[in-house]
């Protein structure tokens, strides 16, 4: 029998409305009810306009319920899909002693000058909330909130490196040492600089043992920079840090690259997660005051930062190469 409801029969509606969206029929019925289809049979007379429109109010209630919950689908399978996370390789609440993954080498160290005992031969990705304290961590933050203080992009972006000096001020940088002059030494001292030699030292000796080489044939390398994120709108290309990259293929001096972070995930910002882009799985790491975060820079570990949401997110990148001509000294106060 055809009942009143665009057509179809009672079983066949009776089957949409319990089966829930289950191919193009269920789309189709949906679609000839909301563009007024010529029902094949009327309802009775004896029926009341309440009792139609009371069916009628339960329809759109139906359509309108099962609209958002179809939306709230595809929007969590677009998310999922954008994210990829499957893997959380070190939680925010965990304090890590030594987490390490071996992976298999890339070949972008074949297009490069090997240097025997220091070209990762193993490669592979580590983290350890061992090597620096969170006091430490909070120092060192310290000193990059002072030396950002003094500029800062216009975008959600902003690095310092003592290194070279460079600094960034609006859309552009600038170097601090020559920009500010002697108003340096009255943001950073002597036991500054001593702390930040120590830190990139115990940072540069786990590295080697994680990867079996010696510490003396590695080399600090250029950029080592701290980087400041936080969730305004990116106003250059230098803004957009949330693109996936290749540490070896971008700088080309890179062989092994660490982080430091100085804030922490879910307490000081939201997003900001570093996410190794791995074939179907990739790997996530949250950030704490103090954890470090390492690995060999070639395609095996490529990588992207996810946007920040909310709050302020600290880290220092610091960078090695087993090239001496490609290497750098600490930073000096003078």
């Amino acid at each position: 029998r055809q009942d009143s409801r665009c057509g179809l029969t009672s079983a066949e509606f009776r089957g949409l409305v319990v089966g829930g969206w289950s191919g193009p029929s269920w789309a189709l019925g949906w679609v000839c009810c909301l563009r007024g289809a010529v029902p094949v049979s009327l309802p009775s007379a004896k029926r009341s306009r309440g009792q139609q429109e009371s069916r009628w109010r339960w329809l759109r209630a139906l359509f309108l319920l099962a609209s958002a919950t179809i939306g709230a689908l595809v929007s969590w399978r677009y998310l999922g899909a954008e994210d990829g996370v499957t893997e959380v390789l070190a939680h925010r609440q965990e304090n890590l002693q030594d987490r390490f993954i071996e992976i298999p080498c890339s070949e972008d160290y074949n297009s490069h000058k090997r240097f025997e005992g220091c070209t990762p031969r193993k490669c592979g990705r580590g983290v350890t909330d061992a090597v620096i304290t969170r006091e430490e961590a909070e120092r060192i933050r310290r000193i990059a909130e002072r030396g950002l203080s003094l500029g800062g992009s216009d975008g959600g972006a902003s690095i310092l490196d003592l290194h070279s000096g460079a600094l960034s001020l609006g859309k552009h940088f600038v170097n601090l040492y020559r920009y500010f002059g002697d108003k340096i030494q009255d943001i950073f001292t002597e036991e500054d600089f001593a702390l930040y030699r120590d830190v990139r030292q115990r940072i540069q000796q786990r590295i080697a043992q994680a990867f079996g080489i010696s510490s003396s044939a590695m080399y600090l390398t250029k950029p080592t920079f701290f980087s400041r994120i936080n969730n305004t709108e990116a106003k250059t290309t230098h803004d957009e840090y949330w693109h996936p990259h290749v540490d070896k293929v971008t700088y080309g001096s890179f062989d092994y690259t660490s982080l430091l972070y100085l804030s922490d995930y879910s307490e000081d910002f939201g997003g900001g997660r570093f996410v190794f882009m791995d074939a179907g799985s990739n790997k996530t790491i949250e950030p704490q005051a103090g954890r470090v975060s390492f690995f060999t820079s070639g395609s095996e570990n490529l990588h992207r930062v996810e946007k920040v949401h909310w709050g302020t997110r600290y880290a220092i990148t610091i960078s090695f190469t087993c090239n001496p001509d490609h290497g750098i000294g600490d930073p000096v106060l003078t």
